[in-house]
């Protein structure tokens, strides 16, 4: 088993959050005070912080020929979860960085990947391989 990790980021508004990481998102909640929320985020800790001064905008590199987000975050899902997911978002109207494709095809690597912005502005990173051999693969 892998171990969860626990991620800090900030948020401009904790409700606005809660309701994305939510009821967009499917997390759960755990404690929370009137500066900060804990999400079970696919088994791992994120933890939303107000402060709405340090929210900003990330700057991007070149990636198989996509802008990505320099500053971001994620999980690596199952296929079938990713493409669920992937589905869903559409529904609730996401204005996705990046939409749902594979990236690498056919090379080293090839994953599929979509990316997003919470509603203050942090980028999320979904990604799944059909080999998952090939998480690290050059």
């Amino acid at each position: 088993m892998i171990p969860p990790f626990h991620l800090a980021f900030p948020v401009k508004d904790l409700e606005e959050a809660r309701s994305f990481y939510v009821n967009v998102l499917g997390c759960s909640t755990g404690r929370s005070s009137d500066q900060w929320i804990d999400f079970n985020f696919f088994g791992h800790q994120l933890v939303a912080h107000l402060k709405p001064e340090e929210v900003k905008a990330a700057t991007t590199n070149d990636v198989d020929g996509d802008s990505v987000p320099v500053r971001h975050f994620g999980v690596i899902l199952e296929w079938a979860e990713w493409e669920k997911l992937s589905k869903h978002l559409e529904g609730h109207n996401i204005a996705f960085i990046i939409k749902p494709h594979i990236r690498f095809k056919g090379k080293p690597g090839e994953q599929a990947t979509m990316f997003f912005l919470d509603p203050s502005g942090n980028a999320l990173e979904f990604k799944a391989f059909k080999d998952k051999n090939q998480i690290f693969a050059t």
